[in-house]
């Protein structure tokens, strides 16, 4: 999925992803090296729940994030609780065919990861 998402990001020219996580211990490091505008985040990670991360992420240093997850439906509980939580918008990954779901819908990934950078000034960068 960070394959995917980096080349949906990096096939528009006003964006960047400047890196990937493996999972949010990772991600922490990354967003103080590169303090990105904009964190596209997964619910289903090791080591810590997405929506954990996103609370503490909150808490602690507040950015636009973006949730990237096959659990963040419309209407859902999750998606309901990361939007609560400071969330700006969600991305559900189709449950087949992941590859070619999401890069059907890079347009719509794209104008929403804009959507979210918008929250701050300065280029798009996004981890």
């Amino acid at each position: 999925m960070r394959q995917i998402m980096t080349e949906i990001i990096n096939s528009h020219s006003d964006m960047e992803m400047v890196a990937t996580a493996p999972d949010p211990l990772v991600a922490r490091d990354l967003i103080k090296k590169f303090n990105p505008d904009v964190l596209t985040l997964d619910v289903e990670m090791p080591r810590m729940d997405g929506l954990d991360f996103l609370e503490k992420l909150m808490r602690l240093r507040p950015m636009p994030v973006v949730m990237v997850s096959s659990l963040t439906g419309k209407g859902s509980e999750v998606t309901l609780r990361a939007l609560e939580l400071g969330a700006i918008d969600f991305v559900t990954k189709p449950q087949l065919g992941i590859r070619e779901g999401m890069l059907a819908y890079s347009e719509i990934i794209a104008e929403k990861v804009r959507t979210a950078a918008r929250a701050r000034s300065g280029p798009y960068v996004i981890i």
